[in-house]
């Protein structure tokens, strides 16, 4: 059955609005080429969308630079702003943007071992807030949060997961009490996987697997262009694969002796000492003061003159070959993807040496890409998340 006329109007505008996201500002001429749309729908959807406060004309286009065709149309950005959230074992970074996703107050806060949970919610709390206040005094629509462990597909909740700080559930807890914004939790090598798709190393594949290569280890499953989370909400949890090398196998509330054991941060570090790579922190062009001691090692192994930095780096993708391996074999992804900070200093040099260790353990092909994004990564793709919320939220029908 044809779409009712209210009906086409939606589908028209969210169309429009998706567009002047991407590609804006535009003109109404632009718009028509775009859509496809005739001219006076357009003209009748700019109309729509002004009066809903949700564009307006920011400027000019074309040599005159007059009249009704030559004038930019763009999102009214600062109608709501976004809130993303990446949470550790030991901070909490936030970053609190425009609908356009253009970052307007970022923080980070240190969190000891050795805080209680209701001051670390507390403390973590009053920093979002006092960052969505220093952003401006646009309301915060939607709240993006990327956390390790695994969120319930069903209730879409953080579960208590052996070995996580007892806050991270706390925190989410509250901040869903607390704001009258919508908050949502994701995992955040899955949050990796969305922002490396968006505008990072996947770009151009809808089908991939990502490897997340920081202080842990996870991975993230992308078929068809969707994450796949798996019944439980624990597709990924590629730290607990037993794999050869190891002292002994995972247990159902420990990693170690699983995959975690090989790849993890202190593994790589353990290795790098017995190639004679010195991890000596950020002294390494390109590294950052936050990342893991594990990406110091890999950017000194890329950087020395010796023959242990190859050797080092040979024995690192051996390892990352094994665990690759197994998920090659079941989801036959054709890329793959080394994301974190281990995973970016690594760079093409350490994903080419897996991939072609994965040549000669896999008869399926799959070409290993360096991830781009690092360990920025989860917080873009959580603030993907929050904007994604928004838009259905304030594009929809009605605005």
């Amino acid at each position: 059955m044809p779409a009712s006329p209210s009906t086409a109007r939606a589908i028209n505008d969210r169309l429009a609005l998706r567009l002047l996201q991407q590609d804006g500002p535009l003109t109404a001429t632009q718009l028509k080429a775009l859509t496809g749309l005739s001219r006076p729908t357009v003209a009748d959807l700019v109309d729509r969308l002004q009066d809903a406060g949700l564009v307006r004309v920011v400027g000019e286009s074309g040599s005159d630079r007059r009249g009704p065709n030559a004038r930019l149309y763009g999102i009214v950005a600062d109608r709501a702003h976004l809130a993303a959230l990446d949470v550790r074992t030991d901070s909490v970074a936030v970053v609190v943007a425009d609908l356009l996703g253009v970052t307007l107050a970022e923080a980070t806060l240190p969190i000891g071992s050795d805080t209680g949970t209701k001051p670390a919610v507390e403390r973590a709390v009053a920093m979002l807030e006092h960052t969505a206040r220093t952003a401006g005094t646009a309301p915060l629509h939607s709240v993006g949060i990327g956390a390790p462990g695994l969120i319930d597909p069903v209730t879409g909740e953080l579960r208590n997961t052996a070995g996580l700080p007892a806050w991270h559930g706390g925190l989410v807890r509250e901040l869903q009490r607390r704001l009258p914004a919508t908050v949502l939790v994701e995992n955040e090598t899955n949050l990796a996987a969305v922002a490396e798709h968006r505008i990072g190393a996947a770009q151009d594949r809808d089908t991939f697997v990502l490897l997340w290569l920081g202080h842990g280890i996870g991975a993230a499953v992308m078929l068809d262009g969707k994450l796949r989370r798996g019944a439980s909400g624990g597709a990924g949890e590629i730290g607990f694969l037993p794999v050869p090398g190891t002292s002994g196998v995972p247990s159902a509330v420990n990693c170690d002796g699983g995959f975690h054991s090989l790849v993890g941060s202190a593994a790589i570090c353990a290795l790098a000492a017995d190639h004679g790579i010195e991890v000596s922190g950020p002294s390494v062009a390109g590294a950052q003061e936050q990342d893991p001691a594990a990406a110091f090692a890999v950017r000194a192994a890329l950087h020395a003159d010796d023959a242990e930095g190859g050797a080092f780096l040979e024995a690192l993708a051996g390892r990352l070959a094994l665990g690759a391996a197994s998920v090659v074999s079941v989801i036959d992804p054709g890329c793959l993807v080394l994301a974190g900070e281990v995973g970016r200093a690594g760079g093409d040099a350490l994903a080419a040496r897996v991939e072609e260790r994965l040549a000669r353990m896999s008869p399926l092909r799959t070409e290993v890409r360096a991830g781009t994004l690092g360990g920025g990564a989860v917080l873009r793709g959580a603030l993907f998340a929050a904007r994604d919320a928004a838009q259905d939220a304030l594009f929809g029908a009605g605005g």
